[in-house]
Formats: structure tokens, sequence, C-alpha cells
């Protein structure tokens, strides 16, 4: 946070000093004036800086800084004889500076320590008041309300951007499952309510396929996990390659996977999860660093149906199917029986 504030404070500050350089000089001010002048637009930028890159919390300390920010920016009123629109702009970009942090409620903070500024700047200045802003004023004004202005928007703009950027691969992570690349079961599980809705709707064939790698616990307490994750990458890289264009796999469990067949008939859908199957039979053959291994799968069919009321019920046929399978010896295929018409 304070290397990212410190080229707002820079700016800021620097043209700030403009037209606080013109009032003072407006008014003939004293040297000790014009002292503090050259501390708060030059020297204060550095110092906030050194101050929180060598505070132990960074972020704690920029906080400070930014309420250090306030209390000069309150100070600089009373010293200018409240000059109206120097005083007005001073205030109100300082409170927007707040404000573009992002940080709760530190604009909200950041006014009684204001307040506190210009209550000490009244004391150095015996509450003398010049209101009126001359034409001279007005130009040294222009410089930091448009030239700063741009710059907290674009520095906002940026900051909209990275988190638009992190929403996507939020978005992206939720919608993918890390180890095998498949989608993961949220996002599989709408892929499956839109095709049990075209089936609905539209009569549109759709087969939902349980796969459950054979006896992966044994894999895994025999060759170890990182191993048992190579399986399951390799299983997810065959269900992939079988799948068609419109078609959707996910990783549903630990060793499970889900797969929807859009437009496929029972049929055909056992014929793609025979490909599967045989595939991960003779893959798991050709790990070298896992001789020995006999990798299997089993799968569960189920053609949507209209008595699927919903995917859950989808699901369950598809997961009776695969318990079948499994209770049949493993490493096979079982289609769930179709409903009497």
């Amino acid at each position: 946070m304070p290397r990212q504030v410190y080229p707002l404070r820079v700016l800021g500050m620097g043209l700030g000093g403009l037209p606080l350089a013109a009032v003072l000089y407006e008014s003939g001010a004293p040297a000790a004036t014009w002292a503090w002048l050259g501390f708060t637009a030059l020297l204060w930028p550095q110092l906030a800086l050194w101050l929180a890159l060598r505070s132990r919390h960074p972020h704690r300390a920029e906080v400070r800084n930014l309420l250090f920010d306030s209390a000069l920016a309150g100070m600089w009123v009373p010293l200018m004889h409240f000059n109206l629109l120097p005083s007005v702009l001073l205030v109100t970009l300082t409170t927007v500076d707040k404000i573009s942090t992002g940080i709760p409620r530190l604009w909200l903070q950041s006014l009684p320590v204001m307040l506190a500024g210009a209550v000490l700047g009244s004391v150095a200045t015996g509450l003398a008041f010049q209101p009126a802003t001359s034409m001279a004023v007005i130009l040294a004004c222009l410089p930091v309300l448009l030239i700063h202005t741009v710059a907290v928007s674009l520095a906002a703009n940026r900051l909209i951007g990275r988190i638009r950027e992190q929403n996507r691969e939020l978005d992206r992570l939720q919608r993918v499952d890390a180890l095998t690349g498949l989608s993961g079961r949220r996002h599989w599980q709408q892929q499956a309510e839109a095709a049990l809705h075209r089936h609905r709707e539209e009569a549109a064939p759709a087969v939902l396929l349980m796969v459950d790698i054979d006896r992966f616990k044994d894999i895994n307490d025999q060759y170890g996990h990182a191993s048992g994750d190579d399986v399951l990458r390799m299983a997810a890289g065959i269900l992939r390659r079988r799948l068609g264009e419109h078609d959707s796999a996910g990783r549903f469990g630990g060793d499970e996977f889900a797969v929807v067949l859009a437009g496929a008939g029972r049929d055909d859908a056992v014929a793609v999860a025979e490909g599967m199957r045989r595939d991960v039979e003779a893959a798991a053959l050709a790990l070298p660093h896992m001789a020995g291994l006999r990798c299997s799968v089993s799968i569960g069919v189920a053609a949507a149906d209209a008595g699927h009321a919903s995917v859950r019920d989808w699901l369950e046929a598809a997961d009776a199917a695969l318990y079948a399978a499994k209770h049949a010896g493993r490493n096979r295929v079982v289609a769930a029986i179709l409903p009497r018409a």
C-alpha cells in the first residue's frame, strides 16, 4: 500500500503547493509559514514513505500517514486565512483521497483529525479571515484540480481492473478442478441441470455417466498420494478425449467423475463408456513409475428420463448402475434399466 500511495501523495502535495504558495505570496506570509509549506509539499511525501516502509506494519503506518495528510489539509485552511477556493479544494480532494483507498470508514475517521488540524492552524493565525480568491489563486488551483483528479481516477480504474481480473480467476477456479482440469462439481451440476431441462422441454436425449476408479484407496496406499494424483489426471485426460463438443465432464468426488453426454442415446453412451473403460485399462499399464499397476474404472450409465424430477434423481439412477458394476466385479459398464412405459 505505501508504494501505491506514494506517487499520488507526491503529485497531490506538489500540485497542492501551488495555490498555497499563491495565497501565501499575496498575503505576505512569514518565513515560518513558507517553511511549513516546503515541508508539506516536498518533504512530507518522502518522510511518509520512509515511515511506512520501516514500520513492522506498513499498512497501519500508511493509514496513520493518510490521517496526517488530513491534519495537514485542515491546518492549511486557517493558514491561508480561509481563502475560499483553495480551502474547499484542499478539504474536498483530501477527503476523496481517503475514499479512493477503499479502506472502510477511513474518510469518516479523517474528519475529526482534519478539524483538529484546523483548530491548531487557527491558533497560529489568530483566525484571520480573508475568503476572497483572486484570479492568480484560481489559476494556481487548476493543476491540482485537473491533474490530481485524473491521476486518482486512473489509479482507481487500475484497481477496478485488478479486482475484475481476480474475480475472473476466482470464477475460473470455481468452474475448473485444479488437479484434473475438468469442471468443478458445482459448474458440472449446472451443465447437468441444463441438459435435463432441454430433455424436459425439447425431448433432447442426454445420458449421465458416473465413473469411479476401482480400488483407488489401494493405489494411494501402495504407490502414494502423488501417484494417485497421476492416476486421476490420466483418467481425466481419457474422459476429456472421449467427449463431444457439447458434452461435459467434472470431478464429482475424490476418485469419482460425472459425465453428461448431450444428444446421445443410451446405446451410444454405453459405447462411449466402454471406450473410456478400455482406454483407462490400457493407459494405466504405461505409467513408468507405477510398474505392475492394475487400474480400471467402473461406469454407471443412466439416460435422462421423464421420471427424473431433478439432477439428484438422475445422479441416483447413474449411481445405482455404478454400484451394480462394482458389485458385478468392477472394470465394467452397467446401464440403468429403463422404466417400463
